[in-house]
């Protein structure tokens, strides 16, 4: 049920490139979440996008 290839433990050392705040991941769409800036970070082939022009724009809940 794990995704091949990514590691969770990148998570630590990985920030949002807009705001420096944690990420969140979801597993199901395979993305890298910084709520702090509303933005999704594809993860493709098991690599984070960390492009802020790759992200896709999410709404605040």
């Amino acid at each position: 049920m794990a995704e091949p290839g990514f590691d969770r433990h990148m998570l630590e050392a990985l920030v949002c490139p807009a705001t420096h705040s944690a990420l969140i991941y979801d597993a199901e769409r395979q993305e890298l979440v910084s709520r702090a800036a509303g933005l999704a970070f594809p993860i493709r082939a098991g690599i984070p996008i960390m492009l802020i022009d790759e992200a896709r724009q999410i709404k605040a809940d």
